[in-house]
Order: C-alpha cells, then sequence, then structure tokens
C-alpha cells in the first residue's frame, strides 16, 4: 500500500478530508523521526513500538571480492510489533464485542 492508498482508505473510513487525512500522516511520520533521533521510543497500541537499536560491530564478506571487512557499530531504527498485530497477521485476531 502507498502513502497515496493509505491516505484515500483512512479518509473513506473516517469521512475526513484527504488533505487532513495528509497533513496528519505527515505530523505522525515527522514526530517519529523526531522521537527516534532523540534516542526515544514511540509505542502505539495493538501496532507496535518504534525505537532505537544499536547494532553490533562486526565482520562482514564483500560477495564480489571475497574479502573480509569490518562493519562499524551503528544506531538504526526498530519496530517490534505488538502482540496484536500478530495475531491479524496470523489471523487468530481476537473478534471485537461483547459477551453473552
Amino acid at each position: 500500500m502507498t502513502k497515496a492508498e493509505l491516505v484515500s482508505f483512512i479518509a473513506g473510513e473516517t469521512k475526513v478530508a484527504k488533505k487532513a487525512v495528509d497533513a496528519f500522516l505527515k505530523s505522525l511520520v515527522d514526530a517519529v523521526h523526531q522521537t527516534l533521533k532523540k534516542g526515544g521510543e514511540i509505542r502505539i497500541n495493538s501496532l507496535g513500538t518504534f525505537k532505537v537499536v544499536q547494532r553490533k560491530a562486526r565482520t562482514g564478506v564483500n560477495p564480489q571480492t571475497k574479502a573480509k571487512m569490518k562493519i562499524p557499530a551503528k544506531k538504526a531504527p526498530g519496530f517490534r510489533a505488538a502482540k496484536a498485530l500478530k495475531d491479524a497477521v496470523h489471523g487468530t485476531a481476537k473478534k471485537s464485542g461483547k459477551k453473552k
């Protein structure tokens, strides 16, 4: 799904103008960027957690020359899916509704 498709989907579901949805989505992405840049994390219930992870230095191999090379340690963005998202992907999501 592209950004334009996501904006259209959300606009259709919420009956909000596409321009407003696009502005909201841009704000959400900016908030994620700024928070991760500061080393923080963002948790969204039923979606997951965005956070910065530290990758260790390691030895790699150049696939063209087969020469060994050192890959330095670095920070990278990470995402951990929430249980609700994992269940939805596996098809075991609980159905919402009142118990009888």
